[in-house]
């Protein structure tokens, strides 16, 4: 888990040379300052959420793709064991289960809102889905003008192209299975 910043740093380095762009052409791509962006290589900052789905974005790969680690055959992930993305102070916890692998085309998360949490989220590159389950507590989505009241056990399909927004508005926290799909 102490390593988590410099694993970050080593795709988001690996995934720049291979494509053989200067650190300025990433931050122009992606809306992060080139300054950001070189102390994320070294593993010198921790990036939050916000920071990571716009490098993401802008370079047109799935959020996890930055956080994952070498392949394994099985692997048996405990959410207590991932080290968590924070957002909102400590109050949006995103816990990268199963990071993005291209034959399978999706990722999984837990995430965690506690009371008073708010997120937006830009919107993701055209063609993304994402699936939610709620495991425990209520929270709200709002998209395109609409929003939803989801709580323990129902779940929520949306294209998410869009700007939604995650919140917590009651008591207690909400924890949330995410998985997010990449269509051709």
């Amino acid at each position: 888990m102490d390593k988590f910043p410099e694993q970050i740093g080593s795709n988001i380095r690996k995934l720049r040379k291979d494509r053989g762009w200067s650190l300025e052409k990433v931050a122009e791509t992606t809306g992060v300052s080139k300054a950001m962006i070189g102390q994320i290589e070294r593993g010198e900052s921790n990036p939050t959420v916000a920071v990571l789905w716009k490098i993401a974005n802008g370079l047109k790969i799935s959020f996890t793709s930055l956080l994952k680690n070498e392949d394994h055959p099985v692997t048996f992930v405990h959410y207590k064991d991932v080290q968590p993305v924070l957002e909102d102070n400590g109050r949006y916890i995103v816990y990268p289960i199963f990071p993005f692998e291209p034959t399978k085309k999706l990722e999984s998360y837990r995430v965690e809102l506690e009371p008073g949490c708010s997120y937006e989220n830009e919107g993701h590159q055209e063609g993304v889905e994402e699936y939610l389950t709620i495991l425990t507590g209520t929270m709200e989505l709002e998209l395109d003008g609409q929003k939803f009241t989801l709580s323990e056990g129902s779940s929520l399909h949306f294209y998410g192209h869009k700007p939604h927004i995650y919140k917590n508005t009651h008591g207690e926290k909400a924890v949330c299975q995410m998985v997010i799909y990449y269509r051709d």
